[in-house]
């Protein structure tokens, strides 16, 4: 199904604006390039962190042409099917295909919070709409939709190119559960920042990383460390890197990835509206975390 290996680190990659608003599209390239040779398996456009909602169609077609024309013979292409309407994923799909993405990332519809049948339905629509591989996005937190294991099981069993899952509920048990039910069936991704190596102690193969669109290298080595099993040195790097992680885990995580984006000298934190950039105390905090803990980077030492 898949000719490549859903594992590893995928960036769910942000999008750069220039300072009148429109996607920067030289910086996009530079940006997916870095993040593949520090050792991105992957780019993941249009997710949450991607801004998704607030780009249009053409956008999304023309960023997907820049990212595969930098990386797409190197990694797999995978945007998010963001829309607030089945037509409108399914539309996203079959644009995937045309501009040579490799595979998909399947999201609930915006807003809709109905009933497990119509989200079911959903789904089935965007994984019949192309051949490519796709990863499920459970989000219940962002999308008040929760794709429970049992539920899962039903649409791995009857969707070939169902083969990978990306939880950011939170509750490693449910890895763990996912795990049980389905096996090496289905790749199954952490889905949070701060969440990896519990997440790879239960049983994920790979990480959809925020964070990691400002410290590429550093996230890639604490997922090979985890996977290698080499504990004592996983966490000794968890625990310099927790803080920064974190910031992927509230509601101004798009703002907060992104200045530490513009402090590591990678990237602006511009944002398109309805979202401003951080102001007062609290970038002045997340500028203070970013420049000690760059300061005490083990991996420079």
């Amino acid at each position: 199904m898949s000719d490549f290996t859903w594992a590893g680190v995928m960036p769910a990659i942000t999008t750069p604006f220039t300072d009148d608003d429109a996607v920067d599209h030289e910086f996009l390239a530079q940006h997916a390039t870095w993040l593949v040779d520090n050792g991105g398996t992957a780019i993941i456009p249009f997710g949450s962190l991607g801004e998704g909602a607030t780009l249009d169609f053409d956008e999304r077609a023309a960023c997907l042409e820049t990212l595969v024309g930098a990386v797409g013979d190197r990694v797999p292409v995978i945007p998010a099917t963001s829309a607030l309407s089945t037509s409108g994923a399914v539309g996203l799909a079959e644009m995937a295909v045309d501009k040579g993405c490799r595979g998909l990332m399947v999201l609930p519809a915006y807003v809709h919070k109905g009933e497990w049948r119509e989200h079911r339905a959903h789904f089935a629509e965007v994984f019949r709409a192309t051949d490519l591989p796709c990863m499920l996005y459970n989000n219940p937190i962002a999308y008040g939709v929760d794709v429970l294991p049992e539920q899962m099981a039903e649409l791995v069993a009857e969707f070939d190119n169902l083969v990978a899952m990306k939880d950011s509920g939170g509750d490693h048990r449910r890895i763990t559960a996912n795990n049980a039910l389905m096996g090496d069936r289905l790749a199954l991704f952490a889905g949070l920042d701060d969440m990896p190596v519990e997440a790879v102690a239960a049983g994920a193969v790979g990480w959809v990383a925020g964070l990691v669109n400002a410290l590429p290298a550093e996230s890639v080595e604490l997922f090979r460390r985890a996977t290698a099993g080499e504990w004592s040195a996983a966490f000794e790097l968890y625990h310099w890197h927790l803080p920064l992680l974190r910031l992927d885990c509230v509601p101004e995580f798009v703002q907060l990835i992104k200045l530490v984006q513009q402090e590591v000298g990678m990237g602006s934190e511009r944002v398109r509206l309805p979202r401003l950039t951080i102001e007062g105390a609290e970038r002045e905090r997340v500028i203070e975390l970013v420049r000690t803990s760059l300061a005490t980077n083990p991996l420079n030492s």
